[in-house]
């Protein structure tokens, strides 16, 4: 099985920054994708930013210029650097990934349990 383990929200005033990281471990060949999703109450999840293996990126309208996502393969980590933060950007922030698996017919995609981020006023 795969894991993923996110860490680094907690609570930050508005235009301030952090840094969110999502580590994967397990037995697998191959991640071919990473991303980071978040969710609000009352809200759709919504994609934020995604990397490929080919360190191609695409992010959300809402936070381009301003979140980055990166990848540390040799840690397998995916990282989420968040600047000039708003209170429209609180929510939980979930970290997936796409894997190709030792046994596997196909890649499967794996979520975190995700961490809470809170912008405040």
């Amino acid at each position: 099985q795969v894991h993923l383990v996110e860490s680094g929200g907690g609570l930050v005033q508005a235009g301030g920054s952090l840094r969110l990281s999502c580590a994967a471990s397990g037995s697998f060949i191959s991640i071919d994708a990473m991303g980071w999703y978040r969710q609000a109450p009352g809200k759709q999840r919504e994609l934020v930013a995604s990397i490929s293996s080919g360190d191609s990126t695409n992010y959300a309208d809402s936070v381009k210029g301003r979140f980055t996502i990166s990848r540390d393969n040799a840690k397998k980590t995916v990282y989420l650097t968040m600047n000039s933060l708003k209170p429209e950007d609180t929510a939980v922030y979930v970290c997936n990934a796409r894997v190709t698996e030792w046994a596997g017919l196909y890649p499967k995609t794996y979520w975190g349990q995700g961490t809470q981020v809170t912008v405040s006023s």
